[in-house]
């Protein structure tokens, strides 16, 4: 493949970054260290939600923000206003030449399964740079992993048939939250989002159903207008709301719902909505009450839509206990499906919202609810069980050298050196290690045995013997120029589905899992060691 620039999005995000990486860039630059090759990496220290893994999202915007790279006539004057008086006019004229040219980034491909300490990312290129870079790639990549991770799990929870819908645009951290949060909810596993401009954006299939503002504007069918729909076939137009009437008062019957309980008001919304929408009806239920109101509002509208050849698409429940409510409006839509000979009527989708939970989510699926579909806002987009995964950027080469930050805290202590990440597999096709080792040391070979020494256990060495080994990392640019192919979105879906499905049950259950294994080869314990014994 020819090389190719990478696009350049806007608005430029040079800025994007805090002071002090232009206060460094200047200090750098006044040593003449600023052209010195480096290396940095990104990742996080701790699964997110008490789980054994996350899934790595937005690198895909991270990699396109490398061709916004370049600080506009606007950005240095703006700079020369935050900077101290003292920086020197020379040092503006070159930043204004810097840019990505020289950088080169492997990453997972995005979507991909990864766990703490693994680099998600690494940059090579110019110090100045590398350093420049970091709060730029740690901010597309962070929340956009967290939220990919979080829609995981509730994918993992609700099993392969359950629909999720994604509904947090107004419960999101601004605008930008909201359509970020869309998106890499899509590459986590949600079906659909409410989001227009996410959907217009990103391609992402948009659905929606009805407030219950709109229920509660209408109050007597006599406020419905128009009032006649044609038949789906063609024929003499009929009034709707006349016909509604008539199957209410035969849908009362079979429940033994006394005929003066519905909400006229609500069925006239009801009626309103099925002839702008005939062949997309939906009900809310709950405006009123569900079972006395409600359901059978909802099922006259929908009969005398089927007598018109038209198919309701759906019900939305969005208070009170949603289990429950689920099997008795799916007994209703039975019961009326077969006394009415209706076939289709029994399966109506089901689809509930109402501040869902993971917890939710468990107890729909232990009680044995009708539910068919799940919107979910809040404990989506806000990650309210933990608001930031914590990724870091460390440098780890500088000048050909490996470096080390030490700190009695090992967990902060970095690993040095710019690496080969391996994924390890066991005979049952389950990722069961990543191993991290020298760019220059030799690939490790299926079924060959390899001596790791695994992060957080001190002591000897282990042997572990993969039965298939993946090289996890990809060159997606190389100087600046496009590598590899950046997936669309529906590619990078896919591919987190497929990376979720490859784990071990043990590392795919949500409580309490069995911890994911990383480590690292003898000779890059042994390079490590070397240096935390120089840094003491």
């Amino acid at each position: 493949m020819l090389p190719r620039s990478l696009p350049r999005p806007a608005p430029p995000m040079a800025p994007l970054a805090d002071l002090y990486h232009l206060t460094m860039a200047y200090a750098l630059w006044r040593t003449g260290r600023h052209r010195d090759p480096a290396a940095a990496e990104l990742f996080f220290r701790r699964e997110p939600f008490g789980g054994a893994f996350a899934v790595g999202a937005g690198l895909g915007q991270a990699l396109r923000s490398l061709g916004a790279l370049r600080f506009s006539a606007a950005d240095i004057a703006y700079l020369r206003s935050v900077l101290p008086s003292t920086t020197e006019d020379a040092f503006f004229d070159y930043l204004s030449t810097v840019d990505a040219s020289e950088v080169t980034v492997t990453s997972v491909p995005e979507g991909s399964v990864v766990f703490s300490r693994v680099p998600l990312l690494q940059v090579k290129g110019p110090l100045l740079v590398v350093q420049l870079l970091e709060t730029t790639l740690l901010c597309l990549v962070s929340y956009a992993s967290l939220v990919a991770t979080n829609a995981a799990r509730f994918r993992l929870l609700a099993g392969p048939e359950m629909k999720l819908l994604e509904l947090g645009l107004r419960r999101a951290q601004g605008p930008d939250g909201g359509l970020s949060a869309s998106k890499y909810s899509y590459i986590g596993g949600f079906d659909y989002t409410s989001n227009v401009l996410a959907g217009k954006l990103y391609g992402i299939p948009v659905r929606g159903t009805v407030a219950h503002s709109f229920i509660m504007s209408f109050r007597s069918l006599e406020e419905v207008q128009p009032r006649v729909l044609s038949p789906l076939a063609g024929g003499k137009p009929m009034d709707l709301p006349s016909l509604a009437e008539s199957w209410l008062q035969r849908v009362c019957e079979l429940l033994g719902t006394p005929s003066d309980k519905p909400n006229r008001g609500e069925l006239a919304a009801f009626v309103s909505y099925a002839i702008a929408f005939p062949q997309d009806f939906q009900g809310l239920l709950d405006t009123y009450c569900v079972m006395r109101s409600g359901l059978p509002n909802f099922c006259a509208v929908a009969l005398a839509l089927h007598q018109l050849g038209y198919r309701a698409i759906g019900v939305r429940l969005d208070s009170g206990d949603l289990i429950q409510q689920s099997k008795d409006t799916r007994r209703v839509l039975r019961a009326c499906g077969a006394h009415f000979q209706v076939p289709w009527f029994g399966s109506i989708p089901i689809a509930v919202s109402n501040d869902i939970s993971e917890q939710s989510l468990e107890d729909f699926i232990r009680e044995g609810s009708e539910i068919d579909m799940v919107g979910v806002g809040t404990n989506l987009v806000t990650c309210p069980l933990q608001p930031s995964l914590g990724c870091v950027y460390k440098l780890v080469e500088v000048n050909g050298s490996p470096c080390l930050k030490f700190t009695e805290e090992e967990e902060k202590m970095t690993i040095p050196g710019i690496k080969a990440i391996y994924r390890l597999y066991d005979a049952a096709g389950h990722p069961f290690m990543d191993l991290m080792a020298l760019e220059n040391e030799p690939s490790p070979s299926v079924g060959q045995e390899l001596v790791v020494h695994i992060l957080g256990r001190r002591g000897e060495a282990t042997k572990v013997r993969p039965s298939a080994v993946e090289l996890l990392h990809r060159m997606y640019l190389r100087d600046g120029q496009v590598y590899e192919e950046l997936p669309s979105l529906q590619e990078v879906r896919s591919h987190a589905q497929a990376s979720l499905n490859l784990l071990s049950p043990v590392h795919r259950q949500l409580r309490d899992p069995q911890p994911y294994l990383v480590a690292m080869t003898e000779k890059l314990h042994l390079l490590l060691a070397e240096l935390q014994h120089a840094s003491q």
